[in-house]
């Protein structure tokens, strides 16, 4: 058996029994078949005939232990945060939605209806933001994210160029991230987290997270993806206005190390693809799929016109057609414009409010700051930092990207609360 096979099933087995008796461990273990998809990976091949279910089996031992170890674990005086409400609210959406409205068919017929796949998430996030709950817990989520996006980013660089797909990486990233333009987003998500890893660790540390960086940005490269591309660019501005005012020359440092690299890790193809952004000079074609982008979006407009409370989830793809006869099957090309066709005037607002509870639960966090002192200060300040980049450079790429149905998005969206926690159950200095 390969050893990269060894060792994932090492920590697996760590992961799903340990799972029992620290409810965290379930997490990470979780997070990490997650990200990497095992079950598509060359070195799982011997153990395929195993039957093991990896999410399915680790979930469910997450849940035991959660039970089990329920009075060990502190999350705080309320059992939900309004932002976990709102989550609730836009499932129970989902839900009206595909009552009111016709039954979906073609792609939803063969993998979980939204309605179904939100609801599995939605148990897992419970079992996230109530269990990763004080800063060493996000500190070793955050290093999972590393470990995983330093994965990944290996994959891409091993994958022969035979394999790609006009020119563009596929079929690397996990379970509902694999595409080019998805997987993009979630490893130019990851490059915040990896920074502030850097920041915060000692010289071992940093030769991980720079050679997790380097890989991770190379892999964003070679996905050739424009909504990836201005979701970093998003970010880059996010954090030149949000970086903590101690710790600005550090992280300008290494943003700048940062662009140097990833502009001397871009080709030809990259910079062709990234230009077609814009209307190309006259005397040139626009790109068809990013000509296609605006034709898209206004016929999701129409949609919530004709269809206030939305055509229901999942029903994009069969409706479409009726609007641009060339685009059957087409999609959306946008998180917020299926959010509202699909789910109509209401769905789309409680997900805009979901996104604004994240932020606000970012604020509350620098906003107590101050009662602190010593270490835990510099946690809260770097991890804040951190997940406000991340989500600004993943939501900022859904504009162009669908990933309202992806569990990359909730996980990311859902950090604040696990912060807010952490920062709530940890002792005052004050």
């Amino acid at each position: 058996m390969p050893l990269r096979g060894i060792a994932f099933l090492a920590f697996y087995f760590f992961c799903l029994f340990g799972a029992l008796v620290a409810p965290h461990l379930g997490i990470y273990g979780y997070v990490t078949v997650y990200c990497i998809g095992p079950e598509h990976q060359w070195w799982s091949v011997p153990f395929r005939h195993w039957g093991i279910r990896f999410s399915y089996f680790i979930a469910v031992s997450t849940a035991i232990g959660f039970f089990l170890n329920k009075s060990k674990i502190n999350w705080g005086q309320k059992l939900f945060l309004k932002q976990e409400i709102l989550f609730w609210i836009f499932v129970g959406l989902i839900w009206f939605s595909r009552i009111i409205s016709e039954p979906t068919i073609g792609r939803y017929t063969t993998v979980d209806h939204p309605s179904i796949k939100l609801l599995k998430i939605g148990i897992f996030l419970f079992l996230l933001t109530h269990t990763i709950t004080d800063l060493k817990k996000i500190d070793q989520l955050f290093w999972i994210f590393v470990f995983s996006s330093f994965f990944l980013g290996i994959v891409a660089w091993e994958t022969p160029w035979r394999a790609f797909q006009a020119g563009r990486l596929e079929g690397v990233g996990g379970a509902d991230f694999a595409e080019a333009n998805f997987f993009g987003a979630f490893m130019g998500a990851m490059l915040p987290i990896i920074g502030v890893q850097f920041l915060r660790s000692d010289w071992k540390g940093k030769i991980i997270t720079l050679l997790a960086g380097a890989f991770t940005a190379n892999a964003v490269i070679l996905c050739r993806s424009r909504g990836a591309f201005l979701g970093i660019l998003f970010g880059i501005i996010a954090a030149l206005l949000y970086a903590p005012k101690k710790h600005r020359k550090k992280i300008y440092v290494v943003m700048l190390i940062g662009i140097i690299g990833g502009i001397r890790l871009t080709d030809p193809q990259f910079i062709h693809r990234i230009s077609t952004i814009v209307r190309p000079v006259e005397g040139q074609k626009m790109d068809e799929s990013a000509a296609s982008r605006p034709r898209l979006w206004k016929a999701g407009f129409h949609m919530l016109l004709d269809n206030p409370l939305g055509i229901g989830a999942g029903n994009w793809y069969q409706t479409i057609g009726h609007y641009i006869p060339e685009y059957e099957g087409k999609d959306s090309h946008s998180t917020f414009v299926k959010a509202f066709a699909e789910l109509g005037i209401q769905g789309g607002i409680v997900f805009l409010l979901l996104i604004a509870s994240a932020y606000h639960n970012l604020f509350r966090v620098q906003k107590v700051i101050k009662d602190f002192k010593g270490q835990a200060v510099e946690d809260m300040v770097h991890f804040s930092f951190g997940i406000t980049v991340a989500l600004i450079i993943f939501l900022a790429s859904s504009i162009t990207i669908t990933t309202i149905y992806t569990e990359a998005l909730w996980i990311i969206m859902m950090l604040p609360v696990c912060l807010l926690r952490a920062v709530q159950n940890e002792p005052s200095s004050s």
